[in-house]
């Protein structure tokens, strides 16, 4: 099943273009983050945002830059759940150890199509 999931996940950023998903609306501090990563400079891999659903809730998951950077995933709210991945093990913060074996419906929110 994870090996699923990560396929499915790299499969999706090579698949998507420079755009947001069909959902009609973000939380605000969606679009603020939306906005707070295009003023940087591009990332190398691009970011990107994605939503999923996560123990009967809406959450929001960025993933890692580069190397032994962490992942975010955050509440509907903005709040930080968790780094699902990433860090020197590669295994997050193991907070959320079953994030990618328990999350569904994952949806390419945004991702950063600008080149270097």
């Amino acid at each position: 099943m994870k090996r699923l999931i990560i396929l499915m996940f790299f499969s999706a950023l090579l698949a998507c273009g420079c755009s947001h998903s069909t959902q009609s609306h973000n939380p605000a501090w969606v679009d603020e983050l939306i906005a707070k990563f295009q003023s940087e400079p591009v990332g190398n891999p691009p970011q990107s945002i994605y939503s999923y659903e996560y123990n009967g809730q809406t959450v929001y998951y960025v993933p890692p830059q580069c190397c032994d950077q962490y992942s975010t995933l955050y509440d509907i709210n903005g709040n930080i759940i968790c780094a699902p991945d990433g860090g020197l093990t590669g295994s997050g913060d193991g907070r959320c150890p079953d994030f990618f074996y328990q999350c569904t419906d994952g949806i390419l929110i945004w991702n950063d199509c600008r080149t270097k």
